[in-house]
């Protein structure tokens, strides 16, 4: 038979197959609607029948619809005063033509008061020129200033004892031996060091402490908490990647083909954090691997993080500390406390270990708030260029987050920047939590490749326009900032403190290689505002991870006592809250670490209280007379 033919024969095949399947379902179809027409009979008797009885459709409740809330932005002037102020720091990369990665990542600053004189002062961290560097080394410490509540700061370097040239990046702060005074932890490439404080001076006790890390590791940010509750500080050092001259510089990373660039983090395999665990004897024990923090890639069984950003919280509300690590271009973790000196990761169940379509992102700088007024928990994770910031959210009750980043308008203005340092704050004390996003690229020359990329980009100030706002978050515009805030910087960590002691927060940016950005708030709203600073006696001596509430009417403001936010940096431990146009605090509750609850009743507003451990109610009244004490 032809191929013509067989053509033929096949199509005549596939039409009398298709006439005897519509043969087959006009045959179904008459079926199936001699079997409907009882049913369909029955249910017009019953309709006539019973007449009265009717429809029952429930009345549709159209969803309530979100009121949009058109309030102008109040000014938020963030005038930079660093060179005013006596702040003359100058960050040391040890950069030289090479482009090794740890030159552009850093550095922290830290803001504390080390004397213990009621007033913040400031500390920067700095790096230095790496040991083969043939233009010679130079002295290039991290360098202390202290602050006379007038914004105004004088370098105590020398005195103070912080000395000794290191590679450093992050920093914490925390009395870690409750003696009542301040002590310094400072990451770096190679060994990491501790500084106690003895009455002002500091001595460096890494040795005995046991915390001084591998002489390969990369240490960023760092902190100190109290995660199994028995009133000593305990300490978490974040670790970036494996890291070496030689392994840098054999690949031959490029923007253009031609010259070097610095590499990406994908090219580098990932490391251990540590998890240190203070033994009450000025040693420490690292508990890393029994504690279950260190995780491994589920394939290769490497090290899988490459961690940046670090923020300690009770995301589960069960008075222990829990925490969240913002890796570099790999998942983030979460660890869940388990209550019994071990941790679960549980970031993939719980939605913050990556974007909505399941893709690790550059992240950065961390910090964690109690966003709204029903409970509402937020992290804020910067991320990398072109990368939106991520904000996520769960409800109080819950553990499941999602990223409400651009539905509330935070999202989308930050893929202009890559954004290091991130922090929750009130910036114009109206009770509700802005978010400062300090922004700078990597590369030099980034602009060569990518046309809407600057290295030095301006920081980024949301103001919290309300829930019931159509944006929720706005970005400040220079008109109501100021152009001292939008001037373009390389920015990396970024904290915030009370440098004048007029209750608002100023802010510190550190810049790689370049003067830090000191702004003062001059925010110009008149609101009120309450400044809240512990002292702990079972509890670890500052109180850190205690939370505080504030009853404002039928409001109740609640935050956490946690320096450690940001990217390598810390900030005040003092918690302020804004309180707006309202006249007078009902009382304070404070939950310390361990579980015990005390109310006190405030003394007044807008003024700083020191709440002792043991002075006040256990039990909430109304009228209670715990001991707070002003700050002079």
């Amino acid at each position: 038979m032809s191929n013509i033919d067989e053509n033929q024969h096949d199509d005549e095949e596939d039409v009398q197959n298709d006439a005897v399947i519509a043969s087959a379902l006009r045959a179904s179809l008459i079926v199936f609607m001699l079997l409907g027409l009882p049913v369909i009979g029955f249910l017009i008797y019953l309709n006539i029948s019973d007449p009265e009885e009717g429809a029952t459709e429930a009345e549709v409740t159209p969803p309530q619809q979100r009121q949009e809330n058109e309030q102008a932005i109040p000014p938020l002037v963030m005038e930079n005063v660093a060179a005013s102020a006596g702040i003359d720091f100058m960050h040391e990369s040890g950069r030289e033509g090479q482009k090794l990665l740890p030159e552009t990542m850093g550095s922290g600053a830290a803001v504390l008061d080390y004397n213990g004189d009621g007033h913040q002062d400031l500390l920067f961290v700095n790096s230095t020129r790496w040991p083969w560097d043939t233009r010679g080394q130079i002295d290039s410490p991290s360098r202390l200033y202290q602050g006379d509540g007038k914004f105004h700061f004088t370098d105590v370097t020398e005195q103070a004892g912080i000395g000794n040239n290191l590679y450093g990046m992050g920093v914490a702060v925390g009395d870690y031996d409750n003696d009542g005074d301040t002590d310094i932890f400072l990451s770096a490439v190679g060994k990491n060091r501790l500084l106690k404080n003895e009455e002002g001076v500091f001595e460096d006790v890494t040795d005995a402490a046991g915390v001084g890390g591998g002489e390969d590791t990369w240490g960023t940010s760092c902190g100190f908490f109290d995660y199994d509750n028995d009133g000593l500080l305990d300490l978490f050092v974040c670790n970036y990647v494996t890291w070496s001259k030689d392994a840098d510089l054999s690949q031959k990373f490029t923007l253009d083909g031609e010259s070097r660039a610095y590499g990406p983090p994908k090219a580098f395999s990932g490391s251990f954090s540590y998890l240190y665990h203070n033994d009450g004897n000025g040693s420490f024990t690292d508990v890393s691997e029994a504690a279950g923090i260190q995780i491994r890639n589920d394939d290769t069984g490497v090290p899988l993080g490459k961690a940046m950003g670090l923020a300690p919280v009770d995301f589960n509300g069960d008075g222990w500390l829990d925490i969240v690590v913002a890796n570099d271009t790999v998942r983030n973790f979460l660890f869940e406390n388990n209550r019994d000196g071990t941790f679960s990761e549980v970031g993939r169940i719980c939605g913050i270990a990556f974007e909505r379509n399941g893709n690790a992102r550059g992240a950065m700088g961390i910090d964690t708030a109690p966003f709204r007024d029903n409970g509402t928990l937020a992290i804020g994770i910067g991320n990398f260029a072109n990368e939106p910031s991520a904000l996520y959210m769960a409800k109080a009750g819950t553990k499941q987050f999602m990223d409400a980043a651009m539905y509330t308008g935070f999202g989308p203005p930050t893929r202009q920047g890559l954004t290091f340092g991130l922090f929750f704050f009130d910036v114009d004390l109206d009770g509700r939590f802005d978010l400062l996003g300090a922004n700078g690229h990597l590369e030099e020359e980034i602009s060569k490749t990518q046309a809407t990329q600057r290295y030095a980009q301006p920081p980024q100030l949301f103001w919290n326009a309300g829930r019931d706002a159509k944006s929720e978050l706005v970005l400040a515009p220079e008109s109501v900032v100021g152009g001292d805030f939008y001037q373009p910087i390389v920015g990396r960590g970024a904290a915030f403190g009370d440098f004048d002691e007029d209750g608002d927060q100023d802010v510190v940016i550190a810049v790689s290689d370049g003067e830090p950005s000191v702004f003062r708030n001059d925010q110009g709203t008149g609101n009120h505002w309450l400044r809240v600073k512990l002292e702990g006696i079972e509890s670890n001596r500052d109180g850190i991870g205690a939370i505080v509430e504030v009853a404002v009417g039928e409001r109740v403001l609640k935050q956490c006592v946690m320096p450690t936010r940001s990217y390598l940096s810390q900030c005040e431990k003092a918690v302020t809250f804004g309180l707006g146009d309202v006249q007078s605090v009902e009382s304070i509750t404070v939950s310390w670490p361990g579980g015990k609850r005390e109310v006190f009743r405030a003394p007044g507003i807008d003024q700083a209280i020191v709440l002792r451990q043991g002075s006040g109610n256990d039990e909430p009244q109304d009228s209670v007379d715990g001991d707070a004490s002003q700050v002079e």
